[in-house]
């Protein structure tokens, strides 16, 4: 983590003695020293960092030299947080006389006549305590000699990295992904003209990837397939010369004298002619295309139908070899996890024995969490404990705790850990704030890393640009799982494997610390030397009441303070005065009824979370203090009314979450924040709304500036705009950064329709627009004139359309992928406006094919009650050569009819398209469900899908006819599909659902 932490202090230093302190006698020389004994560390802290798990003394000194960065690092903000309130106060004071609530702000430096007062005393306490810092600093440098650090980069002796071999011992569990690895191995021939087909098979260190390989490469079909099969542990570094030597001795049985590749490599091409082999990579790090093109290339000699299968931890290695097959490795069922368990543990003991103790096993199996190491692990542990209180310790430990635990189970983790960038680390490690299980938001932890200063500028990226990719390459290292996906398969959340958790507290345990209440009283969790050197601090089950000081253990220097699964109903001065260093205050999901002013005296905060205190009504007028606030998430504040005046003052915030705070009333001041990135939603309130005794409220027109707005945005109109033009001053067409749009129109009576189709047209959205909802549309026509040029959008969900009679034609949208029409009162006819054409097919004269929805792969229609026909092209008959030139749907996967009670035919296109899947809901679609029985008018068009379900049954499933003609149909429940609309629109609407 100190790798980061002074690359970081290492630019703010340099800027610094740019311009900061160039006021204050002897500082600069202080700064240049500072700044060359960093340097002097940063050279050999890698190696410090990798032998801190195995040497106490590299470990204390590594910690020392933390407490002095963080020092430094809350110096160097106090200081730049004391120049933005001068900036502020000045630029105020220029305004005084300003009505003007939009004027942008700008700041210039501060002249010498501001170094008087307050700010001549502050300059000293600075200088003073940067010498103090950096005798502190220049003694940690020196002591760096005596550990002998190594300023190259090299792979730590201490980490063993075992060789596997093609051998197997008994196994448990994953037959499937046996029987499908062998499946790909055996079956059809190169992809795309290729000889030699590659499949990786991906997964977490630990996770049993080496296994599956042997399990394949043993298998009886695998070896009477393949002329020879060759096995080559690879690990890192990746040695060309070395592995291209085990292929030969693998193909030949005999030892090349050679140590030149191109000689090895034509020994290689000789040896595979004409033999179908089988080559295992076995963990696989690198990812140069260079160096495995040098290797690939004469296997390509081989006879059509050889296969290399990979194992690898990270996604880049599939990528890199060119892979379509990939495996991606999921842990092992519970019961697998205690049958391997049970096997090393207790399998030779006495049965009355081995009875005694099974219960305690099966809770410690528990703990595995399905990773096949740990409880391999865990089970060589047990085998030689004999008494029931021996099994409950271990039982009672924390994993993490557990040498056995730390020298097998961690030692795979600690190379995927060592094989990421620095700041990439940094960031990984401090996913330990969250409890285990905890499903983590991508932007929220983005957000957070911000807050924290853990995103370095990488090529002029933004911020923002820089987490998603320190997160995708956590992903593609298996670091997460359990990916939450958005209709589009874009990862919007993950959970951490409670072993990964186990072992980022394994390397935090001197930095990060979780409390847990225990019937009003802290227990602690993870044991400290020192309070003072916690640094981030997570608090669970905090009962309902005060949260006080002595809850946090006097823990002085934290960065992060978040409670989790608490009810905490109010803090106060005490409490603000003891964590005056935080960054990042998450109390989300409490009880909270007021925020106090002393939140203002926050001065380092960065992020603030109030998500979820239900009855909290407002906010104090000094957070607008927080001049450093980059993040304040209010989502689901549902008393929330008022923001404070002075919003306009927060001239760092880049995100603003205020979704479902169905009172809020945004006040104007939030158009000066200009540079906002995140802006989830406003709600346009009607005139009469607007109290003249406080500040007017924010409008439409106010977003006409805000064009760096990006990510999510929704419009939620509380009641009509009087006048279109507010929607056209918007600028909506400006905001090229944003990705995803809804526009949310009051459901009413079919007054001043043409007020809202005037509002729709508009609210014309950027040309890169990827994702649009529209709900609650009050229109007869729904056609705005830019629909159908948002070329690049791939999801449109229009739902509660209740006057619109005809869909808009949405054919010729190229990349159009999702589309899901819900609750359409009048709509009686789908026909051909919808494909985008005017007209049959006869009128098409054009000789270039035409291809309509050309991407689009899924497609429902949700509570149609009027809809009566589907029709496709007029005329259009597959047997007429004509008419060959145009295509319809040609991706579609997907299609579910829901509650669409007099539809009975489908259209006859449907029979061209590869479609997978057909859902209907037999109860509220009984005519058509009837229907799509083998036998009956619409089973020519569908007998192609593989899967069919009607109400819960499958009338096919994966080709396979199931059900008997004759069998009356069951009862079907709501779908899952409507359950889920119907939820999310009682939240929208801010009504309270059942228990």
């Amino acid at each position: 983590m100190a790798e980061a932490l002074i690359s970081v202090l290492l630019e703010q230093l340099a800027s610094i003695i740019q311009q900061e302190v160039r006021l204050v006698m002897g500082v600069r020389k202080e700064v240049a020293k500072l700044t060359s004994n960093f340097k002097d560390i940063e050279v050999v802290l890698e190696n410090a960092e990798e032998r801190q798990v195995k040497e106490v003394d590299v470990r204390q000194w590594l910690e020392r030299l933390k407490d002095v960065s963080y020092e430094m690092d809350d110096v160097l903000d106090k200081w730049s947080t004391e120049i933005l309130k001068q900036h502020i106060q000045k630029q105020e004071a220029g305004n005084a006389g300003s009505t003007s609530t939009t004027k942008k702000v700008c700041f210039c430096i501060p002249t010498p006549w501001f170094c008087f007062g307050r700010q001549v005393v502050l300059r000293h306490d600075i200088a003073v305590k940067i010498k103090e810092l950096n005798e502190r600093l220049a003694l940690i440098a020196s002591e760096r000699q005596k550990y002998d650090f190594q300023s190259t980069k090299r792979r730590i002796e201490q980490i063993e990295r075992q060789k596997s071999s093609s051998f197997i011992d008994k196994t448990f569990g994953r037959v499937d992904e046996k029987d499908r690895v062998v499946e790909k191995l055996v079956s059809g021939n190169g992809q795309g003209g290729a000889t030699c087909l590659v499949i990786p098979i991906i997964g977490m260190g630990g996770i049993g990837k080496t296994t599956l390989a042997q399990l394949a490469y043993n298998d009886e079909k695998v070896q009477a397939h393949f002329n020879t099969r060759i096995w080559v542990c690879v690990s890192d570094p990746f040695d060309e010369i070395k592995i291209a030597k085990a292929i030969i001795e693998g193909l030949t049985k005999e030892t090349p004298a050679s140590n030149e590749l191109q000689t090895l490599k034509s020994i290689i091409h000789e040896s595979v002619k004409g033999k179908k082999f089988l080559l295992v990579l076995d963990d696989v790090w690198n990812q140069d295309y260079g160096k495995w093109e040098q290797l690939k290339l004469p296997l390509q000699n081989g006879a059509v139908g050889s296969r290399i299968l990979v194992t690898t931890r990270k996604e880049e290695v599939a990528r890199m070899v060119g892979a379509h097959h990939i495996v991606n490795l999921e842990v092992l069922s519970e019961e697998n996890c205690w049958a391997l368990f049970y096997h090393i543990a207790l399998a030779d003991r006495e049965k009355n024995e081995s009875k005694v103790l099974e219960f305690i096993g099966k809770e410690i199996v528990k703990k595995c969490k399905g990773l096949p190491l740990l409880a391999k692990t865990m089970g060589g542990l047990m085998r030689y404990k004999k008494t029931k209180k021996e099994w409950e310790d271990v039982l009672n430990s924390k994993i993490w705790k557990l040498d056995v635990v730390e020298e097998q189970v961690f030692q795979p983790l600690l190379l995927s850990y060592y094989d990421l960038a620095p700041a990439i680390k940094r960031c990984l490690l401090y996913c330990v704030i969250f409890p285990k299980d905890y499903e983590i938001a991508k932007d929220e932890l983005i957000e957070l890393w911000i807050s924290q200063n853990y995103l370095n500028s990488i090529e002029n990226k933004e911020k923002e640009a820089v987490g998603e990719m320190y997160f995708d390459n956590l992903v593609m290292r298996s670091f997460f799982q359990e990916f939450q996906k958005d209709d589009l398969g874009n990862i919007m959340g993950c959970k951490m494997h409670d072993v990964v958790h186990d072992f980022l507290q394994f390397l935090t345990k001197n930095e990060c610390l979780v409390l847990e209440a225990e019937g009003g009283n802290n227990k602690r969790i993870m044991e400290f030397d020192g309070y003072n050197k916690v640094r981030h601090l997570t608090l669970m089950f905090a009962p309902e009441g005060p949260l006080i000081p002595s809850s946090l253990c006097n823990c002085k220097n934290l960065r992060t303070l978040a409670t989790f699964d608490s009810k905490i109903a109010s803090f106060g001065r005490e409490l603000i005065s003891q964590v005056k260093c935080l960054r990042t205050l998450n109390l989300r999901r409490n009880s909270l009824k007021e925020v106090p002013n002393e939140v203002g005296e926050l001065a380092h905060l960065r992020y603030l979370d109030l998500s979820s205190n239900h009855d909290l009504m407002k906010l104090p007028d000094t957070m607008c203090n927080l001049i450093n606030l980059q993040t304040l998430r209010l989502m689901s504040c549902w008393a929330l009314e008022r923001l404070p005046e002075g919003m306009g003052k927060l001239i760092n915030l880049q995100h603003l979450h205020v979704r479902w705070c169905r009172r809020l009333k945004l006040p104007k001041g939030i158009a000066r924040l200009t540079s906002l990135r995140t802006l989830d939603e406003v709600c346009i309130h009607d005139d009469d709304d607007v109290d003249n005794n406080k500040e007017a409220l924010f409008e439409l027109s106010d977003l006409r500036n805000m064009d760096q707005l990006r990510g999510s945005f929704r419009i939620w109109f509380k009641k009509d705009l009087k006048d279109a033009r507010q929607a056209e001053k918007a600028h909506l067409v400006n905001k090229n950064c944003l990705v995803s749009l809804e526009f949310k129109f009051p459901l009413a009576d079919e007054t001043a329709q043409h007020i809202a189709e005037e509002t729709l047209n508009a609210l014309q959205p950027p040309p890169n627009l990827e994702s649009l909802s529209i709900s609650g549309y009050r229109g007869t026509t729904l056609r705005p004139h830019w629909m159908t040029s948002l070329n690049k959008l791939r999801s449109l969900t229009l739902e509660y359309c209740q006057f619109v009679e005809f869909v808009p034609p949405l054919g010729r949208l190229e990349s159009l992928e999702v589309l899901i029409i819900f609750s359409w009162d009048r709509l009686k006819k789908v026909g051909v406006e919808f494909l985008g054409i005017d007209g049959t097919i006869e009128t098409q004269t054009s000789s270039s094919p035409l291809i309509l929805f050309p991407s689009l792969k899924r497609l429902e229609f949700n509570y149609m009650p009027m809809w009566e026909e589907w029709e496709g092209m007029t005329g259009w008959s597959e047997e007429e050569d004509s008419h060959k030139t145009i295509t319809i749907m040609p991706s579609l996967s997907s299609l579910q009819i829901t509650d669409c009670r007099v539809l009975k035919t489908l259209p006859n296109f449907l029979r061209n398209t590869p479609l997978k899947e057909l859902v209907i809901d037999e109860e509220c679609s009984p005519a058509l469900a009837q229907g799509c029985r083998k036998g009956r008018g619409e089973w020519p068009k569908i007998s192609h899908i593989p899967n069919i379900e009607v109400g819960f049954e499958f009338v096919q499933k994966d080709g396979v006819y199931q059900i008997d003609d004759d069998e009356p149909p069951r009862a079907a429940s709501t779908s899952s599909s409507g359950i889920k609309k119907i939820l999310k629109n009682c939240l929208g609407l801010g009504l309270s659902l059942p228990g």
